[in-house]
């Protein structure tokens, strides 16, 4: 067996196992439904409402996306402007670090009063959470580039627009990507911290709805699609990593 299939058969085995478990133990206590139901009832709740779990799941998908980009953009663009003007690293540093210390649920009430309940409460509170890493990786990767090469480009008449498209940017990719790997993730958790606060659709908001009805089923069915939200999204970010990265390899090779 191969090490590819051995990372994909492991964790299935893994979650086949507690779902196994987690079906015997809700049936053998008798586990009333609507404290904790079984895999089984959870996933036949997730079939029968497919179609509501994928009309608030496009929503929560598309805050999550436009979040993941305006706080991409954002992160890269302080990134740069860190490396190229030092002084802006001793002025934004210590606020970017204290940002992360004040808990989003403080934030995003705010922001749906100055915001009201549509989209972009939500994407900005996604784009808060994925900040962070984007703007930390940004400027570890961008930084990466040798002194010694950096010199040669500059000896041999490269402006420095050319030396950030050429030197910079290609060789910071891998610690970018890295950071929208872990953005992308926390994404989802902010656009569902936003629609928990005030939302009128979405993956939280059916959460909650269902949740004040005693639907744990229902409850249970959103997490799940909340989670397949997710790993597509991650999924795509992996997809143009390789892409993007695929010189790497040839390299490698």
């Amino acid at each position: 067996m191969n090490e590819r299939v051995k990372r994909t058969v492991a964790p299935i085995l893994l979650l086949v196992t507690l779902f196994a478990i987690w079906e015997l133990g809700a049936r053998v206590a008798h586990v009333p439904g609507y404290i904790l139901p079984p895999p089984s009832r959870i996933v036949a709740t997730f079939v029968l409402r497919f179609g509501l779990l994928w009309f608030h799941s496009v929503t929560t998908f598309a805050e999550i996306v436009f979040g993941l980009l305006l706080g991409s953009a954002a992160g890269f663009l302080l990134a740069a402007a860190v490396v190229y003007v030092p002084v802006l690293e001793w002025a934004f540093h210590p606020l970017i670090i204290a940002s992360q210390m004040v808990p989003v649920f403080a934030i995003a009430p705010l922001l749906i009063v100055w915001l009201g309940y549509g989209l972009w409460p939500k994407v900005v509170v996604a784009a808060l959470i994925g900040f962070f890493p984007i703007v930390i990786n940004g400027v570890d990767g961008l930084r990466s580039a040798n002194r010694e090469t950096i010199d040669l480009f500059r000896s041999l008449g490269a402006s420095r627009w050319q030396v950030f498209v050429k030197l910079r940017l290609p060789g910071s990719l891998p610690a970018l990507f890295s950071g929208w790997k872990i953005a992308a993730t926390l994404s989802v958790v902010g656009a569902t911290i936003g629609e928990w606060i005030g939302a009128s659709r979405g993956l939280g908001f059916l959460m909650l709805q269902s949740n004040a009805l005693l639907r744990v089923d229902v409850v249970f069915a959103a997490i799940l699609a909340l989670t397949l939200v997710g790993l597509l999204l991650f999924g795509i970010v992996r997809i143009i990593e390789r892409w993007a990265l695929r010189w790497r390899r040839r390299v490698a090779g």
